[in-house]
């Protein structure tokens, strides 16, 4: 009893702290980079349907390649943890300067996408054309700002990884500060300023046009861009970094760095690409049971993912303690470094479970007045509550492994567990049942299946990490 009572006080409760303390900011940037889509959507909504269409089909192709660039950049977060905590600040400089290179490449790769091959996808997916021309104009807009995000994802995986994770808080909230009036200035031109400030505002800026979807994407363009620059200044000036001193001296593309940079963070980026298809393959399956299931998924996915981001900063956080003390070769306390963030996620997710519950009933009203889908999105709730633990327990457990730098098994056990049984096992539960036992059980099924999925993978990581972290 005394030697755990010790532990608590030496190594449980100081890490626990740590991670908190790195976790809250890491989960606020979260929020705020979410705040700019929810800005676009409630914008776009306003100026009519099409608007709101086109960027709601647009994001649905640019997000999973953002999310993908930003994985394969997180991989230089356990990197520079593990460089930092070995003392080797002279070889973080040169790490970095190969993560922008490989983030100027993806930025570029991403642009060449959205303005060459999203036409063809529309048409395969028999989106209406008035639609497809605003969303392909969108998108063109949005291309601009691929690199500028891209070489922000790569800045911020550099600060996290040196511990110091409140930057990329400021400078979300500074982007979402120079989303929301560029959006609207954009999107409702001359006649929106008149409408917010009244006639006197000068001729020539009532003049300006409307621009729609169009000028949502340009509003999302220069604010990816005003981020990355701004990164780029803290961390010229911040005196966290001077040891590294990374802007002094610009590294060519080197074969090597670049290579651990892509064998690290490429699998990340392939987990979270496989996490967000499921989620949208689900979403489309859903889509033929009607308008009243697909507006309680959509209600009870979007208050989920809103809890989900705490479960989320913690495992970013917990990638660098374990890269951190990995790097100072010790390797034993790594061990308790890593599972203690588990218990520590278990714990946030028992609160999460807990706030979802007792707030489902208001907070579905907020979102919808009618009473059948407020039925149904309740009983997807009661599934959700559950599903907050198996989620993140597989998440911090990914995060723990990444601090290891063990993404490549991680990723197998991502899309053998998301694809294989969540979403396949979701979809015969939904519209096939279980034999004459039990019928198509509809939106709960594919609820069942992703809590089966993800609890695959949290029992599969779980033994990942149990393996690694005894192996060191």
């Amino acid at each position: 009893m005394g030697g755990f009572t010790q532990n608590v006080r030496s190594v449980y409760w100081p890490e626990t702290r740590a991670l908190i303390f790195l976790a809250l900011p890491i989960c606020g940037a979260q929020l705020a980079q979410a705040g700019m889509s929810v800005v676009d959507v409630m914008m776009t909504g306003r100026h009519n349907a099409t608007s709101l269409a086109a960027v709601s089909v647009g994001s649905s192709l640019w997000m999973p390649l953002m999310l993908f660039m930003t994985g394969t950049l997180m991989g230089l977060t356990p990197i520079v943890a593990h460089l930092l905590g070995g003392q080797r600040n002279t070889a973080i400089r040169p790490a970095v300067h190969q993560a922008l290179w490989v983030a100027l490449l993806l930025g570029a790769v991403a642009a060449v996408l959205l303005w060459s091959a999203v036409m063809p996808i529309f048409i395969l997916m028999k989106v209406p054309p008035e639609v497809a021309k605003e969303s392909a104009d969108y998108l063109s807009a949005v291309a601009f700002g691929m690199p500028g995000i891209a070489l922000f994802q790569a800045l911020r995986a550099f600060s996290d990884g040196m511990n110091h994770t409140r930057p990329a808080l400021w400078i979300s909230l500074v982007g979402l500060m120079v989303n929301i009036p560029t959006n609207y200035l954009l999107i409702y031109g001359g006649d929106g300023l008149v409408d917010l400030f009244g006639p006197w505002v000068p001729t020539s800026l009532q003049q300006l046009p409307a621009l729609g979807a169009f000028g949502c994407g340009i509003a999302t363009a220069l604010s990816m861009w005003t981020m990355a620059l701004a990164m780029a200044y803290y961390t010229r000036r911040g005196s966290t970094y001077k040891s590294v001193a990374i802007w002094h001296k610009l590294t060519p593309p080197q074969w090597l760095g670049i290579r651990e940079l892509v064998v690290v963070g490429v699998p990340i980026g392939v987990a979270i690409f496989v996490e967000v298809t499921l989620f949208t393959l689900i979403a489309l399956f859903i889509a033929s049971f009607g308008e009243v299931t697909v507006g309680a998924h959509q209600i009870a996915l979007s208050f989920t993912s809103i809890l989900f981001m705490l479960p989320l900063s913690l495992s970013m956080a917990l990638t660098v303690r374990v890269g951190n003390t990995l790097g100072q070769q010790r390797l034993a306390h790594a061990r308790k470094v890593a599972w203690n963030g588990i218990v520590i996620s278990v714990i946030v997710a028992a609160i999460n479970s807990v706030l979802l519950w007792v707030s489902a009933v208001p907070v579905i009203a907020l979102y919808t007045s009618n009473s059948e889908i407020q039925a149904l999105a309740l009983s997807i709730i009661a599934l959700a509550v559950i599903f907050q633990l198996s989620d993140s327990l597989q998440v911090n457990l990914a995060g723990a492994l990444r601090g290891y730098k063990d993404t490549r098994i991680v990723m197998v056990i991502t899309v053998l567990s998301y694809w294989i049984v969540g979403l396949g096992g979701g979809h015969w539960l939904g519209s096939r049942g279980v034999g004459d036992m039990i019928a198509p059980l509809g939106v709960h099924g594919y609820w069942i299946g992703l809590i089966a999925g993800l609890s695959t993978a949290a029992l599969l990581l779980g033994w990942r990490l149990q393996r690694i972290s005894i192996r060191g």
